[in-house]
């Protein structure tokens, strides 16, 4: 509901302008109203702050052009809100909650994206693995209910490739609602996306949030918390249990840190912003379960120039449960998904979680993989006959556990023309049982 006029727009720089305020001062997060030329439409701003007295800072969240110097502004009442329930279910949205795939406009409740309300009430996950049906990470990387996994890797490893795999496997099951969240990726992955998932006959249960690089970095960094909050909705409100698939957590990151730019913020390490770790956590503290429902989250982490000491890189996995990581070197040499089996690491790979028999697997796995690198030099410079007969065993038993973990995938079967495969924890457990004859 928009009120009479409390100001005009004075400055703007890039996405961001100020209003000087001649009425009631409108509250933070508000959506104010931006007059525009006849036959244009409206602008909505969002306030940010309040470097002034009179002054008020916005956000151009969608960078309209309506927004110009002079303009009338007019209070909203409101905030962003996004549309909730099951009229979202196969819909693509973009961070306003508005349809972005030709189809209806969406009706129904709509939800403000910061009306949340987090209450601890104790342990809420039970430690319920899902199966993934993709060797590498039932094993190294278990994917458990209510959790963080992250995929790590630079440009062009298979980090999509290997979400949406996941995505096949896992939301198939008619009993989990899945969401798709796409940040600052490319408009041609979005739409493959959407095509593999209607495809495969999961969309119908599977909401998809877009903010791609071609949009603003206000919209890049809010279609998270737009999609969290719908997230919220299905597991507090009908107790549903959603898995949230994030293509690029890291791009959530860069948009922030664009738009901290855009005000002026003096950047810190690595040339990042101030905030970060408060622009991630108001992200990753939602994606997280309540005793209503669990919310199990896959996202994918781009490395810039294949570097995992950069800052934000090592902010995101401190939020990550597990962490799978893609490897050029070894996606050069063929074998895919291309995961590094050495730097992969996962919290939850203990007795407790997936049991002595998978624990202990792991444990000798992970020693035969590590006594293969430090052999790998010694065999450059001597050859592997000079070895002795348990060195060349463990040596041929990793090669052997390096090969066993490469996997087809259904989502590739139309690029490549094989046939996908799905393997059962079980036959994943035995097949190592067999490769290091336990």
């Amino acid at each position: 509901m928009s009120g009479a006029v409390i100001g005009h727009v004075t400055s703007i720089r890039g996405l961001v302008c100020l209003v000087e305020i001649t009425g009631d001062k409108p509250e933070l997060k508000e959506l104010l109203q931006v007059a525009a030329p006849p036959g244009k439409p409206s602008a909505y701003i969002e306030v940010i702050g309040y470097p002034g007295p009179h002054t008020v800072r916005c956000l151009n969240i969608a960078g309209s052009t309506a927004v110009r110097h002079g303009a009338d502004v007019t209070p909203t009442g409101t905030t962003v809100s996004v549309p909730v329930g099951k009229p979202v279910l196969g819909r693509v949205l973009n961070a306003f909650g508005n349809a972005i795939d030709g189809g209806e406009p969406i009706r129904g409740e709509r939800r403000g994206i910061y009306d949340f309300e987090q209450v601890f009430k104790g342990a809420t996950a039970k430690n319920d693995m899902l199966e993934t049906g993709i060797k590498v990470i039932d094993f190294f990387a278990p994917f458990v209910k209510g959790r963080k996994i992250g995929i790590i890797g630079g440009a062009g490893v298979g980090k999509t490739v290997l979400t949406s795999e996941l995505i096949h496997n896992i939301a198939k099951d008619d009993s989990k609602l899945a969401m798709f969240v796409g940040i600052g990726e490319r408009i041609r992955e979005g739409q493959e996306l959407h095509e593999t998932l209607t495809e495969t006959g999961v969309m119908d249960r599977t909401v998809v949030f877009m903010a791609q690089m071609n949009e603003t970095a206000a919209m890049r960094s809010l279609v998270g918390i737009s999609a969290a909050r719908v997230a919220e909705y299905f597991r507090d409100d009908e107790k549903r249990d959603v898995l949230v698939f994030v293509d690029n957590i890291y791009r959530h990151i860069q948009a922030s840190n664009e738009l901290a730019t855009s005000v002026g913020a003096l950047p810190s390490e690595g040339g990042y912003q101030a905030t970060m770790f408060s622009d991630l956590r108001r992200l990753e503290d939602r994606l997280t379960s309540s005793e209503h429902g669990s919310v199990t989250s896959v996202q994918a982490v781009y490395i810039p120039a294949d570097d995992l000491s950069d800052p934000a890189v090592q902010e995101i996995a401190q939020q990550l449960d597990s962490t799978v990581v893609l490897s050029r070197s070894v996606a050069e040499s063929g074998i895919r998904p291309a995961v590094d089996l050495i730097r992969t690491t996962s919290s939850l790979l203990s007795p407790e979680i997936v049991g002595e028999r998978h624990y202990k697997l792991a444990e000798r796995a992970q020693a035969v993989l590590q006594k293969y690198e430090s052999l790998k030099n010694v065999i450059a410079i001597i050859g592997k006959s000079e070895l002795s007969p348990a060195e060349r065993g463990d040596y041929e038993r990793a090669l052997r556990l390096i090969d066993y973990f490469s996997q087809s995938f259904h989502v590739a079967e139309v690029l490549n023309g094989t046939k996908g495969e799905y393997f059962t924890l079980e036959q994943t457990l035995k097949g190592v049982e067999e490769i290091l004859q336990i």
